[in-house]
């Protein structure tokens, strides 16, 4: 891995922790807080690609198991991965990598409407896929029970998928981070 790839997932595993320091939201009904890190988990897939997407949640993970304290509301540690929010949390590098894999596979085509649809389907669908079906075993609910609670996070994350879309769409045009492949057929054609 090159030294600015290890800058960049290391940024962007700061940048969850920075949106951490946002209060997180208790809901009376589930043991799951609404947090602002989700936005930096679609932001790190769009902007970094699936590789270092990716690595950069996973890296953040790591920091979270070792007990640093960059989940929102100051929290960290083993204990929160195996708590009610763990499957949402150990989610988040896959949910990075699925973003950053529609990202790279659409380079060419990028539309803020798919950008949401990518952020909604990685940070989103995986997310609460996991998210719930974790939470139902860790808290003894049907799969049912914990879907519902879930259905407060939909607006919010709706709205963290538009705005991380179009910040996403901004840096790649700017400077874009994902180098597109070439294929055999235009890697050599120039235009003038």
């Amino acid at each position: 891995m090159k030294l600015k790839e290890m800058m960049y997932v290391s940024l962007f595993a700061a940048l969850v922790a920075a949106l951490g320091l946002l209060p997180p939201i208790a809901l009376p009904f589930t043991p799951v807080p609404i947090t602002a890190q989700t936005f930096g988990v679609m932001l790190a897939g769009a902007v970094l690609g699936a590789r270092l997407g990716g690595m950069s949640l996973g890296l953040f993970v790591l920091l979270v198991a070792v007990g640093a304290p960059v989940l929102s509301g100051g929290r960290g540690g083993l204990g929160i991965l195996i708590g009610p929010s763990g499957g949402y949390v150990l989610s988040w590098p896959i949910a990075a990598f699925v973003i950053g894999f529609l990202v790279e596979k659409s380079w060419h085509q990028l539309k803020l409407w798919r950008m949401v649809v990518f952020n909604l389907i990685g940070g989103v669908l995986v997310v609460y896929a996991c998210g719930i079906t974790y939470l139902s075993f860790v808290a003894d609910l049907t799969w049912m029970q914990a879907a519902v609670s879930a259905l407060t996070y939909i607006p919010g994350d709706i709205a963290k998928a538009v705005l991380s879309g179009i910040i996403a769409l901004r840096i790649q045009k700017s400077y874009p981070l994902i180098q597109p492949k070439s294929t055999s057929n235009t890697s050599h054609i120039k235009v003038a």
